[in-house]
Order: C-alpha cells, then structure tokens, then sequence
C-alpha cells in the first residue's frame, strides 16, 4: 500500500534527467529538497489553487454531510409509503458510472449560468449523496428507541428530534462523511476541469496541467513534489477526524 507513495517521494527527490533515466534509478544521487520549494512557488500559484481546491471541498463536505444525515435519519426513523422502493432506488444509483450522468449535468449548470462558479458543488452537496445517505441510515437505525420515544412525550417534533438528540449523537458517522466527502472533493479532477476556467480552477487540475517545460512536456519531479504536498490537507484532517471518530464512539448512545 504504501509502495506507490514511496515511489512518488523518491521521485519528488530527483533531478528531472534522473526520473526518466534507464534503467530505472531507485534512489536520487543528491536529495533536493529545492523541488519542493519550486513547485510552492516557482511555476504554479500553488497556494491560490489550493485556496480553490479548500473553498470547495469545505462547502461540499459540510452541506452533503448535513443534507445526508437529515435523509438518513429519515429513511431510518420514519414510515412512508414506497420507502423501501425508494431507498433501493437510491442505492442503485451507486451503480451509475459518473462519465454517464456528467454530461447531462453539463448541459443543466451551463443552461443555469452556473459554470465557473461554485455553485455546482453547493447544489451538489444539499442533495446529499447516496453512500453517505446509506452511511447515516445505518447509524441511526441501530440508535435506541427509547431516546426517540422519551422525546416524542415531551413534545418533540421529528426535525427538534434530529437537530438536537440524533445528530449530537452521530459523531462517528460525521466524522466518517467529512473525510470521505473532503476527498471526494479535494480529489476531484473531472468536475473542475470542465466546469471552471483555468484562474479558478482546483489545484487538482493544475498540477496535472500546469507543470510542463517550455517543450510542453510534464516536469515529473516537481509534478510529484507538488503531489506530495496535496496529499497533506485530507490526510490531516483524517488524522484530527480519527480522534473525533474515536471519541464519538466513547461517548454515542444512552448515556
């Protein structure tokens, strides 16, 4: 698992005519460290892409893990005709390749005046998406009753239900949805290569774009120094996630 990331470190260390020497040279003759500092700053807006990349991945995050939840604890606590079926359709939207639905949605946010803008993932995001509306789903259905039903005899709606007794308590499924989504959104290259313009764009996009000679070709030392450095935001906020994942199991359920 850790083989290709190693690889990508090693070749982030090299100089470029070492990269694509033959046969293959395992490890850099001098490591340099420089490259890292030239891919920050010397052939992209590295920090203004990634400012791009954050603004976008910290709304969707935020807005799918709210409007997921909401969803879930509906399809896990309440009764409706034609739930099942409904909650099976949505599942089986997790089949659908996204190249299938991407064109249509293409056409929808351009007729919308919506491109080059962050819109679409705002939109995106308060629809909820089908694997973390299934992730909530199962929480809040193993969640005891009787936290439900003390509530309801106190004069609780299903919404006060929600907000203030079963979302406190779904820590561990939060924590879960913020990482998964933020790398959803922080990887994503597809989404904003079509629907941004290169000043705007995510530093996904850059980085596989950006980083080239004057002969048009890839700079893969300084393209891998700067992939090392993306990396970091959604593995730390794995890492600060994880203490809130363990805590809210600690501290989840009837107290």
């Amino acid at each position: 698992m850790l083989g290709p990331f190693g690889w990508l470190v090693l070749t982030s260390l090299k100089a470029p005519e070492e990269v694509a020497a033959l046969p293959v040279q395992w490890l850099p003759e001098t490591f340099r460290w420089g490259n890292y500092s030239e891919a920050w700053s010397g052939v992209i807006d590295y920090l203004g892409y990634a400012r791009n990349s954050l603004i976008i991945a910290a709304i969707y995050s935020v807005l799918v893990t709210l409007s997921s939840a909401w969803a879930g604890y509906g399809f896990a606590r309440l009764s409706a005709p034609g739930k099942k079926a409904l909650f099976g359709l949505l599942l089986s939207t997790m089949m659908l390749p996204q190249m299938i639905t991407f064109i249509p949605t293409y056409l929808i946010f351009a007729r919308l005046n919506m491109l080059n803008t962050y819109w679409p993932w705002v939109l995106w995001g308060v629809v909820g998406a089908p694997y973390l509306i299934f992730l909530f789903r199962q929480f809040f259905a193993g969640m005891p009753r009787e936290l439900e039903e003390a509530a309801i005899i106190d004069g609780c709606g299903y919404a006060h239900i929600f907000w203030r007794i079963f979302l406190p308590q779904s820590w561990p499924a939060i924590a879960a949805s913020l990482v998964i989504s933020f790398a959803w959104s922080w990887g994503d290259y597809l989404a904003p290569m079509m629907l941004l313009s290169s000043d705007r764009t995510t530093l996904a996009v850059a980085l596989s774009t950006s980083f080239v000679n004057e002969q048009g070709l890839p700079i893969n030392n300084l393209m891998a120094a700067g992939a090392v450095i993306y990396v970091l935001p959604p593995l730390l906020l794995f890492l600060v996630a994880q203490r809130g994942f363990i805590a809210g199991i600690s501290t989840s359920g009837l107290k």
